[in-house]
C-alpha cells in the first residue's frame, strides 16, 4: 500500500499564511507538487469548500482540514507544525498542529480506515506532544506511522463501573446502583475525520464519569451497526451528525441529544451529562416513532417553509426521481434507432416484429432489426413511466410513502386522457395533498395500522384520479391541444420565428411541462412529413438540437470556469456531455435547480439560437428522439451540428458571465497566495 505521508508532505515551524485559506492552499501545493493530486486549484477549491461547511479546528490547537477530491490521485496526508498559529475555529485558540488529509473521490476502505485512526488519534495528548517535540521530519513520519499501525480506540466494554462513579455520572443519584448506557452515532459530510474524533472524546467523556456508552461511526470507511440488545438497554442516545442518521428508526422512542458532530470533539463531557439528564426527564425530546410522530416532526421543522419553496421542493423530488427513467429510455431508444432504423418507431411495427418473431425466427434474417427493435420497445416502455413516475413522487415529496400509489395513478390517468405532463404534475400535485390531509386523521388505534397502505392508498387514488377524469383532465389536455394549435399556426408565417419559439420552450423548464407540449408538438406532427412537405421534420429537428443545448452548455461551461461550480456539479458536467449527445435536456436539471436565475436564461438564449439556426438551415429530422446518436435520419446533419455549437457556446458564455458578475465565490480572495514547496 502507498505511503500516506512522506518527508516531502511535512512543513516544520513554517509560517503559512494568517488564515485558513493560505494553509490550506499551501498545504494542496504541496501534495500536488509530490505527485499526489492532478493540480492544485481543484483541489484547494474542494478542500476550502469542506472547510466552509465545518470549522476543522479541534481543542488542543490541532486542525485537521480534510476532502475528498477528484484532484487527489492517492490518498495523502500533509503536515504542517506553524510559526505562527491560525484560527481555525477551535473554541480554545488557533492551531499550530495541521494535518491536512487528501483522499481520491473513490478511495478505497483501507486507506479511508487508515486516514481514520490518524484522526483519533490526534485527540491523544501524549501523541500530539511527540508531535510539537519532534525536531525532523522523519521523526513527524515515524510518528504518523506508529499511530496507524495501532488499533483504533474502542468502545468499553459493557462491564459495571464503580458505583461511586455511576451515581456522579447520574447527576447526583447516588442511589442508582446500576450503570448508566448511553449509545450514539456520530457522522460528518466527508467521513473521514470528525466523524472518529468525535466518537473517541465521547466514549472518552463518557468513562471518566463511568457511564457505559458505545458509538456507531457512520463514516467513509464503513459502519459497524450497533446491536440492537444494547440500543434497547441504552438510557439515552447521542447523535452527533452533520448529515441524516442512517437507520435513525432503531433508535424510536429514546431520549435524545442532536448537535453537530464538531460538537463531540469540543464538548463530549456537557453532551454525555446533557444526555443522562435526558433519561431523567419524562419530557424530554425523543426519537420520533416513525409514522405520526415523524410527521407532526418532519411538519414542524418545515413551518417555515412558504407554500412556493414547498410545491419547488416537490416538483423537484418528482424531477429527480423520473430522471432514470428518461436517462435509461432514451437511450435504449437512440440505440435501437441506430440498429432497427428510426422508421422502426412509425405505426405498429415494432409491435408486430417483436408479436413475430424471436432469436430462433429473425425477421428476414436481420438481428440487427431484431435486437433494434427490442431496445427499442424497452426504451419506449420505460419512457411510459415518466408522467406516472413525475406525479408519484410529487406526492410522495408531499406525503412520503403513503402518497405514492394515488400519485402514480393520477400520472396514469393524465396519460390516458392527453393531459400529459401538466396533467401529471397536478395530479401528483393532487394525490400528494389529498393523502397528506387524510393521513392527518384521527383514528381508532386498531385502523392505524391500515391506514398508510390501504386506506390512505384509496382513498386518496379515488379522489384525486377521479378528480382528474370528471372536471381536471378534459381541461389541461384542451390547454396542451390549444398550445400545439397555435404552434402549428405559426409554422407557415415564420419558420425562423417558430424556431426562436421552440428553442425557449425546449429550454424553459428542462424536461419539464414547457418542454413537454414543444416536444409533443413535434412528435405529433412527424408523421405527416413527406419530401414534399418537410416542415413537420424541421420542427422535429429544431427541438431535438434545441434540447441538447442546456446540458451540453453546462457541460462546457465546467470546463470554461471550473472554479465557479461545486465538485458535485463539474461531476454531473461529466455526465451531461453525454446526456446532452443523447437529447436528455433533464441533464441539466442539476445546475438549474442551483442556480436556476442564471442557467435558465442562459439555456434560453442558446436554445433560441440553436432553434433560429436550424430552422434557417433547413435541417430536417425524421427521428422523434435519440440526439447525435440518429444522425442517418438527420437531413443537412453538418449545420445540425453547427446549429447546436452554436447555442451550446453561447449558453456556457453567458452562464459563466452571470456566475463572475453576480458573486465572486470566496475562494477566489486567496488567489494571491503564493505556492511554496
Amino acid at each position: 500500500m502507498t505511503q500516506l505521508i512522506t518527508a516531502d508532505l511535512v512543513e516544520l515551524d513554517q509560517n503559512l499564511g494568517n488564515s485558513p485559506e493560505d494553509v490550506i492552499r499551501h498545504l494542496a501545493g504541496r501534495v500536488a507538487a509530490n505527485g499526489r493530486a492532478s493540480e492544485v486549484e481543484g483541489l484547494f477549491t474542494d478542500a476550502f469548500a469542506r472547510e466552509q461547511k465545518t470549522a476543522t479546528g479541534v481543542p488542543g490547537g490541532i486542525a485537521i482540514p480534510h476532502c475528498r477530491s477528484a484532484a487527489v490521485t492517492e490518498p495523502t496526508l500533509a503536515m504542517a507544525r506553524l510559526s505562527q498559529p491560525v484560527d481555525f475555529g477551535a473554541k480554545d485558540g488557533p492551531a499550530d498542529l495541521i494535518f491536512f488529509i487528501a483522499a481520491p473521490a473513490g478511495a478505497d476502505q483501507e486507506h479511508l480506515k487508515l486516514l481514520s485512526k490518524l484522526a483519533r488519534s490526534l485527540i491523544k495528548k501524549d501523541f500530539t506532544g511527540a508531535l510539537r517535540a519532534a525536531a525532523s521530519r522523519e521523526e513527524i513520519v515515524e510518528l504518523v506511522d506508529n499511530a496507524l499501525a495501532d488499533k483504533p480506540a474502542a468502545a468499553p466494554e459493557t462491564a459495571a463501573a464503580p458505583a461511586a462513579a455511576t451515581g456522579a455520572a447520574a447527576g447526583g443519584s447516588a442511589a442508582s446502583s446500576r450503570t448508566r448506557r448511553i449509545v450514539a452515532v456520530t457522522a460528518c459530510p466527508t467521513g473521514i475525520a470528525h466523524t472518529y474524533m468525535a466518537a473517541d472524546s465521547l466514549v472518552a467523556a463518557a468513562k471518566e464519569v463511568g457511564v457505559d456508552l458505545q458509538v456507531e461511526t457512520q463514516g467513509s470507511s464503513g459502519a459497524k451497526p450497533l446491536d440492537p440488545a444494547v440500543i434497547a438497554a441504552a438510557d439515552a442516545v447521542i447523535f452527533a451528525v452533520d448529515v441524516d442518521v442512517r437507520g435513525k428508526e432503531r433508535f424510536a422512542g429514546k431520549p435524545v441529544i442532536n448537535a453537530p458532530v464538531k460538537r463531540g470533539i469540543d464538548e463530549p463531557a456537557k453532551m454525555v451529562q446533557e444526555a443522562l439528564d435526558a433519561a431523567d426527564n419524562p419530557h424530554a425530546h425523543r426519537v420520533p416513532h416513525f409514522g405520526a410522530e415523524e410527521q407532526a416532526e418532519r411538519e414542524a421543522a418545515e413551518q417555515g417553509e412558504h407554500i412556493g419553496q414547498k410545491l419547488k421542493k416537490a416538483l423537484l423530488t418528482g424531477v429527480s426521481y423520473m430522471i432514470p427513467f428518461v436517462a435509461g429510455g432514451g437511450l435504449l431508444i437512440a440505440l435501437g434507432f441506430l440498429l432497427a432504423g428510426f422508421d422502426i418507431a412509425l405505426g405498429t411495427k415494432a409491435n408486430d416484429i417483436l408479436a413475430n418473431n424471436s432469436l430462433v425466427n429473425l425477421p428476414d434474417g436481420n438481428l440487427a432489426l431484431y435486437l433494434g427493435t427490442v431496445f427499442f420497445k424497452i426504451g419506449a416502455l420505460s419512457m411510459g413511466f415518466l408522467v406516472p413516475a413525475l406525479a408519484g413522487y410529487i406526492a410522495y415529496a408531499i406525503a412520503d410513502r403513503p402518497g405514492i400509489a394515488p400519485g402514480f395513478v393520477a400520472g396514469a390517468v393524465s396519460g390516458f386522457m392527453g393531459a400529459g405532463f401538466l396533467g401529471g404534475i397536478v395530479g401528483g400535485l393532487l394525490a400528494g395533498y389529498i393523502a397528506h390531509l387524510i393521513g392527518t386523521w384521527s383514528v381508532p388505534r386498531w385502523l392505524r395500522g391500515l391506514m398508510p397502505v390501504v386506506i390512505i392508498p384509496l382513498l386518496a387514488s379515488i379522489i384525486a384520479s377521479g378528480a382528474m377524469f370528471l372536471f381536471l383532465g378534459g381541461p389541461i389536455a384542451a390547454i396542451t391541444v390549444g398550445l400545439n394549435t397555435w404552434l402549428s399556426g405559426m409554422s407557415g408565417a415564420s419558420a425562423i420565428v417558430l424556431g426562436i419559439i421552440l428553442g425557449l420552450m425546449m429550454c424553459f423548464d428542462l424536461g419539464g411541462p414547457v418542454n413537454k407540449v414543444a416536444y409533443a408538438f413535434a412528435v405529433a406532427g412527424l408523421g405527416a412529413g413527406s419530401a414534399t412537405n418537410q416542415a413537420p421534420w424541421q420542427i422535429m429537428a429544431t427541438v431535438m438540437a434545441a434540447g441538447m443545448v442546456p446540458p451540453l452548455a453546462m457541460a462546457l461551461a465546467t470546463v470554461l470556469d471550473k472554479k465557479l461550480f461545486s465538485l458535485a456539479e463539474r461531476e454531473n458536467g461529466k455526465a451531461a456531455w453525454l446526456l446532452g449527445a443523447s437529447f436528455i435536456s433533464e441533464g441539466a436539471i442539476p445546475f438549474a435547480a442551483a442556480d436556476p436565475l442564471r442557467v435558465i436564461p442562459a439555456s434560453m438564449v442558446g436554445g433560441a439560437v440553436t432553434g433560429a439556426l436550424t430552422m434557417a438551415f433547413g435541417v430536417t429530422s425524421q427521428a422523434p428522439h435519440g440526439g447525435i446518436f440518429v444522425f442517418f435520419a438527420i437531413g443537412n446533419v453538418m449545420m445540425f451540428i453547427v446549429s447546436i455549437l452554436a447555442g451550446t457556446v453561447v449558453a456556457a458564455l453567458i452562464v459563466v458571465a452571470l456566475k463572475r458578475w453576480a458573486a465572486r465565490k470566496a475562494v477566489d480572495t486567496v488567489e494571491s497566495v503564493p505556492v511554496t514547496v
